[in-house]
């Protein structure tokens, strides 16, 4: 009887963590302590490697696991050209919809400009360029964060923002 006790125990042990491991990860934003394990100190872009500003990082996980997370970098050894559009990483292991536009899988170079949003591929060169919304009412602005908005997210670079929704 014991023994039969024992195994049935040892079985429903068994199924409760197979549910467990088996069930799909929900969709959020990524904590601080998931952010300091994925965001890299350094990122590489356009020949030179800028430093990343880990306490103005933000990103979120979808719901089948997989990645999102920018960060804003110390641009200050690039071209003015480059500044001027350069002002944070990308890494992405899903498409994303920003703004209307799809963007694939990889890492990239972003920045709010004077008129739009741009995302750049590693070697500098734009691949998607949209219209930034600018939100007047917000109080407390703050240099990029993401907040939840439906299905999707607001990818916030201090009042201007873009629509960014996983695929």
């Amino acid at each position: 009887m014991k023994k039969n006790m024992r195994l049935a125990v040892s079985a429903l042990i068994v199924l409760l963590l197979t549910s467990a491991f088996s069930q799909k990860a929900a969709q959020h934003l990524l904590s601080s302590d998931e952010l300091k394990k994925a965001v890299p100190e350094e990122f590489f872009f356009r020949g030179q490697k800028a430093p990343v500003q880990l306490r103005n990082a933000t990103g979120f996980q979808t719901a089948g696991g997989k990645v999102t997370f920018g960060a804003l970098v110390d641009a200050s050894g690039y071209s003015t050209a480059i500044q001027e559009k350069y002002q944070g990483m990308l890494i992405t292991e899903s498409k994303l919809n920003i703004g209307g536009s799809e963007l694939a899988p990889g890492e990239y170079g972003f920045g709010f400009t004077a008129e739009k949003f741009v995302v750049m591929n590693i070697a500098s060169e734009d691949i998607l360029s949209v219209p930034y919304q600018t939100d007047a009412e917000l109080k407390r602005a703050v240099p990029l964060k993401l907040v939840e908005d439906g299905a999707g997210y607001k990818l916030y670079g201090g009042k201007k923002w873009v629509a960014v929704k996983p695929e």
